[in-house]
């Protein structure tokens, strides 16, 4: 078994307060994982589990509070701006908003070529890499030329992704990066990302709110929750045979076109819910703490 690629040893992210007596939230509360290289790691999470803050943290966007981030067996914490410039070479990202994300004001040649100068690319090998990228990305050769504003959503999401992948990066942090598309376009993106892991051997940090889609494209997941990772398996044990309850919940609120079998999960995941509750209130535990019981937990799963 080769070392991890990234692992995140009790990481724990701390945000001040806001208000004049609100004290310091934590947020990430010692989360621990591994993601290897060429695999996808799935974290998935409603809204408010901490998913998006993990993912900051590894860019290095939001400072630790506690813990380890290594990357290839590197300690980088609490790496410098300059270490952290020259870690974007290894470590890309394609953020959610295709149409926020890219700068407008530039050609999408001009977007793909600046991370290769800015890593000592000359002029002539950018251009040549522009073009292997577009390509890559299913992209025509004439994108190079045009403005952001001109591509549809699928498209632009297209332009990120070979954004991420111009310096040949390790490991790329997608932070929802379908959510914004409709669904027919969601599944090209997907199968495009599919294909060029199969194709670079690219890791993925794949962080989404939709079981439907980190089943698509994952190797394994990571359920986070209040700010824990509460299950670990296989992409197939996780979604299909989940074992705690809260990933029970997040299988049964997926969404499925017959309507008598909709309501029936509905109906049991109302009772799912209703069950936690009163056990959390019958032993007076707070709900966070009692998230992540360590039977759930499955690190050896492989991919």
């Amino acid at each position: 078994m080769t070392a991890p690629l990234l692992g995140l040893s009790d990481l724990r992210v701390t945000y001040p307060g806001r208000g004049f007596r609100a004290g310091p939230t934590e947020v990430l509360h010692g989360v621990s994982l591994q993601a290897r290289e060429g695999e996808t790691l799935g974290i998935v999470g409603e809204s408010g589990s901490g998913k998006t803050t993990l993912g900051r943290a590894v860019l290095g966007l939001v400072k630790p509070s506690g813990g380890h981030v290594r990357f290839q067996g590197r300690d980088i914490t609490h790496s410098s701006r300059k270490e952290r410039r020259a870690l974007a070479r290894d470590i890309q990202v394609v953020f959610q908003d295709p149409y926020s994300s890219l700068n407008p004001a530039l050609a999408v040649g001009d977007i793909l070529s600046e991370p290769l100068t800015a890593h000592g690319a000359t002029a002539r090998q950018a251009r040549a890499r522009v073009a292997e990228l577009l390509d890559q990305v299913g992209l025509p050769g004439d994108a190079a030329r045009r403005l952001p504003r001109e591509f549809s959503g699928g498209q632009r999401q297209r332009v990120a992704i070979a954004r991420a992948l111009a310096p040949v990066p390790h490991l790329i942090v997608c932070d929802e990066p379908v959510s914004a598309l409709d669904l027919t376009t969601q599944a090209r993106v997907l199968d495009l990302l599919v294909d060029i892991q199969r194709r670079t051997s690219v890791a993925y940090l794949f962080i989404s709110h939709d079981l439907t889609v980190i089943r698509h494209v994952s190797h394994r997941v990571c359920v986070m929750r209040g700010g824990e990772i509460v299950e670990t398996g296989t992409a197939g044990q996780v979604t299909s045979r989940p074992r705690h309850p809260y990933t029970q919940r997040l299988v049964l609120a997926a969404p499925i076109p017959d309507p008598v079998e909709q309501r029936e999960r509905r109906e049991r995941r109302h009772r799912l819910l209703a069950r936690e509750r009163a056990d959390l209130s019958g032993a007076g535990i707070p709900r966070r703490a009692a998230a992540a019981p360590e039977e759930w937990n499955d690190t050896d799963s492989d991919a």
